[in-house]
């Protein structure tokens, strides 16, 4: 069997695409929740378009979201019927700090959590808790000028240190940024970002990168020394960059863009900036603001497993012009003529998922944990509000399966799986409900209509018996 006895199965949700109650109990605004929907929602996390407010023209689906703040219990109950050992979810740094900078913590919000924390240890549920999904609280944009601020580090702190000490014996599996290396491709929702006229795009990009990584490693000397049980994660948007071909400049292309991608977690997972980083800074004029210090903590306080998500791998191609590109998880590829693509254009590739844990696993030597992995995909339900969606099924059984290869056959030390939106949420990319990812069907359209109804569909009894089963039985049956 290849999969050990406590392997993690379980889901995972973000706060700001499920939680809603965006003004209750004290939440202060984050730049998560002035992400309209339409339009302008790509140049506004890109940190193009200034929008620090709510405004009559546009639609902002993260203000109830499929509002589990009043339906968390409910929710945790179907996970917990099926099977979930675990389940990922993210606090919402405005529950628990309004602005951002206070000292002391708002108590309802720490109370929020601590409820859903314990409702998970009744159910046997293993919370695995991500403390910034792209949250960013407003006021530290509008203040500080978000993460290009190093005052952030400090406000991070004051952060880790309450919600470690407060969950304390609930909370043992954390991750410190939700896909860390999105900052260089959405500045605003990785970083509340927003250009200012005539800056150094990278420069500032760069610098917030510092910050958070910075803070990753605060983050984890203070859980280790809060609780030593805590295991604290890095995440990536992971996917290998496969050359176009074997002409070498593809093939060199291929690995300057996996380099790209991974250097964040080099520093989390190894410790310290790679040579081929600091000589791609030198290139782009961009200084790093390291502090007297700074390298000591990066070096002496890293992660304990590495996590990524994983959707789609992508294609690198020296010289682009006149090339098909294909849709991805922010990032930009050249279309892969081997592979079939979702309803969104996202390439559909299983076996890229044994690569990217076989370079992960290969690169850092630590444990993995594939903590997103789904397919996004429009869902019709029938007369009963049921939905058969085989798709979703074949899609995860063929991941499943050569996870189970890498674990198998290639040795790969992996501690989890937890699939993407195990209750339909909003997408972070488009801001849409229509593209659904869940085992649950939640009754809400991309206007905000409907009556948030949950209703398991095919795919929820399917994954119930695959946890059953330890990842046995993938048939559809």
């Amino acid at each position: 069997m290849p999969f050990k006895k406590d392997f993690l199965w379980g889901g995972a949700t973000a706060a700001n695409q499920c939680e809603g109650g965006y003004n209750l109990d004290g939440r202060g605004l984050a730049n998560v929740d002035v992400v309209p929907h339409g339009k302008d929602r790509f140049a506004i996390i890109t940190g193009e378009m200034k929008h620090l407010d709510f405004d009559d023209a546009h639609f902002y689906p993260a203000k109830e979201a499929i509002d589990m703040y009043h339906h968390w219990k409910e929710d945790l109950a179907l996970f917990a019927e099926m099977g979930f050992k675990t389940y990922r979810m993210s606090l919402a740094w405005t529950r628990i700090f309004p602005n951002g900078d206070e000292t002391a913590p708002n108590e309802a919000g720490l109370k929020f959590y601590e409820d859903i924390f314990k409702e998970c240890k009744r159910l046997g549920i293993e919370p695995l808790v991500t403390i910034t999904h792209f949250d960013c609280p407003i006021h530290l944009i509008k203040e500080y000028g978000g993460w290009r601020n190093r005052k952030m580090v400090d406000f991070y702190q004051n952060l880790a240190r309450v919600i470690f000490t407060r969950f304390k014996g609930l909370v043992h599996y954390w991750l410190t940024f939700n896909e860390i290396n999105v900052l260089l491709h959405a500045p605003f929702m990785g970083a509340g970002i927003v250009f200012e006229e005539g800056e150094d795009h990278n420069q500032v990009k760069y610098t917030a990168a510092h910050h958070e990584l910075l803070a990753s490693a605060l983050a984890t000397k203070i859980a280790h020394e809060i609780d030593p049980e805590n295991k604290i994660g890095c995440m990536l948007a992971a996917g290998e960059f496969y050359p176009y071909d074997c002409n070498p400049e593809n093939v060199l292309e291929a690995q300057k863009q996996n380099r790209d991608n991974l250097f964040f977690i080099d520093v989390q997972s190894r410790g310290k900036y790679p040579h081929y980083f600091l000589k791609d800074l030198e290139r782009k004029g961009v200084s790093l603001p390291i502090e007297e210090g700074d390298l000591a903590i990066l070096a002496a306080h890293t992660v304990d497993f590495v996590s990524f998500s994983y959707y789609s791998s992508r294609v690198a191609k020296a010289a682009t012009e006149n090339t098909e590109k294909s849709a991805g998880n922010l990032f930009d590829s050249v279309e892969n003529p081997y592979l079939r693509s979702s309803e969104w254009g996202w390439q559909i590739d299983p076996v890229g998922l044994r690569i990217t844990m076989n370079t992960a696993y290969d690169r850092y030597q630590k444990p993995l944990f594939v903590v997103e992995n789904g397919l996004g995909a429009v869902d019709v339900p029938d007369e009963n509000g049921f939905v058969s969606d085989d798709y979703r099924i074949a899609y995860m059984a063929a991941h499943i399966a050569e996870m189970k290869k890498a674990v198998e056959l290639d040795g790969v030390e992996l501690l989890g799986y937890t699939s993407w939106g195990c209750i339909d949420l909003v997408s972070a990319g488009t801001g849409e409900m229509s593209k659904r990812y869940g085992f649950i069907y939640v009754d809400r359209d991309d206007a905000g209509n409907g009556t948030l109804k949950r209703t398991p569909k095919k795919s929820f009894n399917w994954y119930k018996k695959v946890i059953a089963t330890n990842g046995e039985d993938l048939t559809n049956d």
